[in-house]
C-alpha cells in the first residue's frame, strides 16, 4: 500500500508548478547557454522556490516539493541538449528559422528517450555500485534541513530582480556598454587586449563552476587572446591575402576581432575535439560498465515491491523505446530521401544514444551533472556518426552534415536528460521518493521545455542572431558548441576549415590532457579538463573574465567558512552562495529574453533606449558589476540557511 506522503507526490499542484518553473528556467538556460557555452543545474534553486510556494498554500510536503525540482530540473537538461546541437541547422544554413515541430520531436523525442534509457540504469548505479551524484545529494539536503525556507528564497528573489534590472539598463535603456574593452597596438602589428563583460550572470555561473574552471577558462582565453591573435597578427596574417586585405585600417580591437573569428576559434575547435575523443576514451571502462548496467533488467512488477522501488514497468520501457524511434526515423527520411540512410541513421541513434545515456548517467554519478562531458559525448557522435555518412552519401554531400547533426541533436537531449534524471532519482531515494513518479515528472518536464524551445531560440536568432549579430547595435550569441558541432560536420564533408588552426587546437588539447593526467595522477584538487579550456579559446575573452571572478569570489567565500567552521558540510555552506547566483542568472537570462520582443517587433535594437544625454556611462556599469560581486560574498559567507 501506498503511503499517504507517496500519494502526496505527483499533485497537480506541484505538477502545475514544476511545469511553470521548467518553462522560465529552460528559456533562461538558453539563453545563457547560447550566450556563455555554460547551463546550470536548476533542481536546487527549483526545489527553494517550492518549498517557498507549497508552504503558502499549507500542507507541502518534502515529496511533493521533490517532484517540482524533479521536473524543473528538465529545463537545464533540454536547453543544453538543444542549444549544443540544434542551432548548428541554422549557422549551416539549412534553417533560416527553428522549425517548431522538428525541434519540438527532436528535443522532446530525444529527452523521452534519455528518461527510458536512464530507467535500467537505477538500480545498478544508485543502488548496487552506490555512486555519489553530488548534485542529487546537495538537492537532498536542501529538501531536508530548509524547514525555513523563506531566506532563501528572499535570496533568490532579491538577485534575480537586481540582474533583471541591471540587464535592462544595459541591454535596454543603453545607459552602459554590456562589455568593458580595451584594445591598442603595439608597434605595427602586435595587438593587446582586455575585455569584461558587465554580466551578473556570468559571475553567477563564476560562483557555481568554481575557481578551479574559472581559471582553466580564462586561461583558455589568454591563450586565444593574449598569444594566439598576437602571433598571427604579427608573423601569420601575411600568408593569408583575404584576411590581411580585410584587416587594413581596422582598429585594434576589430582587427583582433577578425583573427579571432576567423582563424584563431577554431583553435578552440581542435581542442574541443580532441577532448572529446579523450572523454570517450579515457570513459571506455566506464562506457562498458554502463552497457552492462542497462542490459541488467530486472523484474520490478510484484505487490511486494516497496514503494520507493517501483520504477516504470520494462515492458513499458521497451514499447516507448520503439514508439519514439519511429517518428524520429521518419524525420531522418524526410532529410535524407533514403529509407536505407534513414534506417542507418536511425540504428546509430539507438546504438550510441543507449550507450551514451549509460555513459553519462555514469559520470554523473562520479563527477556530477555539472562535470558531465555531454558535449564531449556529442562532439564524438557527431564525427562517429559524419564518418559513417560520409561512406555512404560521398564528400560534398550537403545533406550529410545537417544528418550527422540530426542524429547529435537526439543523443545529447537523451544524454543530457539521463544524467541529470539519476541525480533526481538519488534525491528521491535519500528522501524516501517514488521512482516511477519521479520518471513521469521528468517525462512532462522534458515534453514542456521542448515546447519552448523554438519560439525561445528563434526569439533569440531574429533579436541577438546567433555567431552573426542579427542588426547593427547588438551583440550576437557565440553558441560555441553548436558553432563547433557544425565546423565538425561541415568539415568531415569537405566544406573547409581552417585545419592548420584546428592541428593547433588539437596539440594544445593534448597538452592540457597530459597536465590533467599528471595533477589526476598526483591526486591534486585542481585539475586540468580539457573541455574548460578549449571552451575558453573559442569564447569572446570578455565571456570568461567575469566567470573567473565569479569563481574567485567562491574560492574567497570557502576559505571564509573554513576558518570559521572547519568541520561544516561544503555542499551546505555552499547553499547561500549558489541561490544567490542561481537568482542573477535567472534574472538577467529571463529578462534578456524579454528584451528580445521589442526588439523584434520593432525592428530596432535602441527601441528601448534612453537619449544619450541620460546614460551614465561605463564606468557606471563598472562599478555596478563590482558592487555584484561584493554583494555575492557578503551573502555567500552568511550562515548556511541565511
Amino acid at each position: 500500500m501506498s503511503s499517504p506522503d507517496a500519494a502526496r507526490q505527483l499533485t497537480a499542484r506541484a505538477i502545475i508548478l514544476s511545469l511553470i518553473l521548467t518553462v522560465l528556467l529552460a528559456a533562461a538556460n538558453a539563453y545563457l547557454g547560447l550566450f556563455a557555452g555554460l547551463t546550470v543545474a536548476t533542481a536546487i534553486p527549483a526545489a527553494v522556490v517550492s518549498m517557498g510556494v507549497l508552504r503558502m498554500l499549507g500542507r507541502s510536503s518534502i515529496l511533493e516539493n521533490n517532484i517540482v525540482a524533479t521536473g524543473a530540473s528538465a529545463g537545464s537538461s533540454i536547453a543544453a541538449g538543444t542549444i549544443f546541437t540544434i542551432p548548428a541547422l541554422v549557422i549551416m544554413g539549412h534553417w533560416t528559422h527553428f522549425e517548431y515541430w522538428w525541434v519540438l520531436a527532436i528535443a522532446g523525442l530525444g529527452g523521452l528517450l534519455g528518461v527510458l534509457f536512464s530507467v535500467p540504469l537505477r538500480r545498478t548505479l544508485i543502488l548496487d555500485q552506490k555512486l555519489q551524484f553530488p548534485e542529487g545529494v546537495a538537492t537532498a539536503e536542501v529538501l531536508k534541513i530548509s524547514v525555513d525556507p523563506g531566506p532563501g528564497v528572499k535570496s533568490l528573489a532579491y538577485a534575480a530582480g537586481a540582474a533583471a534590472l541591471f540587464k535592462l539598463a544595459l541591454s535596454g535603456l543603453k545607459f552602459s556598454p554590456e562589455s568593458f574593452i580595451t584594445a591598442r597596438f603595439f608597434g605595427e602589428r602586435t595587438i593587446g587586449f582586455f575585455g569584461i563583460s558587465l554580466s551578473p550572470a556570468l559571475l553567477g555561473v563564476g560562483y557555481i563552476v568554481g575557481l578551479n574552471i574559472g581559471v582553466l577558462m580564462l586561461s583558455g582565453g589568454a591563450l586565444s587572446w593574449w598569444i594566439f591573435i598576437p602571433w598571427y597578427n604579427t608573423f601569420m596574417s601575411g600568408h593569408d591575402p583575404v584576411l590581411a586585405a580585410d584587416l587594413v585600417g581596422l582598429s585594434a580591437g576589430d582587427a583582433a576581432y577578425l583573427i579571432w573569428s576567423r582563424q584563431i576559434r577554431f583553435i578552440g575547435v581542435g581542442a574541443m575535439l580532441i577532448g572529446g575523443l579523450w572523454s570517450l576514451w579515457s570513459l571506455r571502462k566506464s562506457l562498458l560498465s554502463g552497457i552492462k548496467t542497462g542490459l541488467k533488467v530486472r523484474g520490478i512488477a510484484g505487490a511486494d515491491i516497496p514503494e520507493t522501488e517501483r520504477d516504470l514497468p520494462m515492458s513499458m520501457i521497451m514499447t516507448g523505446i520503439v514508439l519514439f524511434v519511429i517518428p524520429i526515423f521518419a524525420l531522418y527520411y524526410v532529410v535524407v530521401d533514403s529509407f536505407g540512410i534513414a534506417l542507418t541513421m536511425a540504428v546509430i541513434m539507438v546504438i550510441t544514444g543507449f550507450v551514451f545515456s549509460s555513459v553519462s548517467g555514469y559520470m554523473a554519478g562520479l563527477v556530477g551533472s555539472s562535470n558531465n562531458p555531454v558535449s564531449g559525448i556529442t562532439i564524438s557522435t557527431i564525427l562517429f556518426a559524419s564518418l559513417i555518412l560520409l561512406g555512404i552519401m560521398g564528400k560534398g554531400s550537403t545533406v550529410g552534415p545537417v544528418a550527422a547533426i540530426m542524429i547529435g541533436a537526439v543523443i545529447c537531449n537523451a544524454a543530457a536528460v539521463a544524467g541529470d534524471n539519476l541525480q533526481d532519482l538519488k534525491a528521491g531515494q535519500l528522501i524516501g521518493a517514488t521512482p516511477w513518479r519521479q520518471q513521469v515528472m521528468l517525462g512532462i518536464g522534458a515534453l514542456a521545455s521542448a515546447a519552448v524551445m523554438a519560439p525561445v531560440l528563434n526569439l533569440l536568432l531574429e533579436a541577438y542572431g546567433i555567431g552573426t549579430p542579427a542588426r547593427e547595435g547588438v551583440n550576437a550569441l557565440a553558441a560555441p558548441q553548436a558553432m563547433l558541432m557544425a565546423s565538425v560536420a561541415s568539415g568531415i564533408f569537405g566544406n573547409g576549415l581552417p585545419w592548420n588552426m584546428v592541428a593547433t587546437g588539437a596539440v594544445v588539447g593534448a597538452i592540457t590532457i597530459t597536465l590533467d593526467e599528471y595533477l589526476r595522477r598526483k591526486g591534486s584538487n585542481w585539475r586540468s579538463p580539457v573541455l574548460a579550456v578549449a571552451v575558453g579559446i573559442y569564447l569572446p575573452l570578455e565571456l570568461s573574465t567575469p566567470i573567473f571572478v565569479g569563481g574567485l569570489i567562491a574560492e574567497l567565500a570557502t576559505r571564509w567558512h573554513k576558518r570559521r567552521n572547519p568541520k561544516g558540510d561544503p555542499e551546505i555552506l555552499k547553499q547561500n552562495g549558489l541561490l544567490f547566483s542561481a537568482g542573477l542568472i535567472a534574472g538577467e537570462a529571463i529578462v534578456g529574453v524579454l528584451i528580445a520582443i521589442p526588439i523584434v517587433a520593432s525592428g530596432n535594437a535602441d527601441v528601448l533606449a534612453v537619449a544619450e544625454s541620460m546614460r551614465p556611462g561605463q564606468w557606471a556599469g563598472i562599478a555596478a558589476l563590482a558592487a555584484f560581486g561584493w554583494w555575492m560574498h557578503r551573502v555567500a559567507t552568511r550562515g548556511a540557511r541565511a
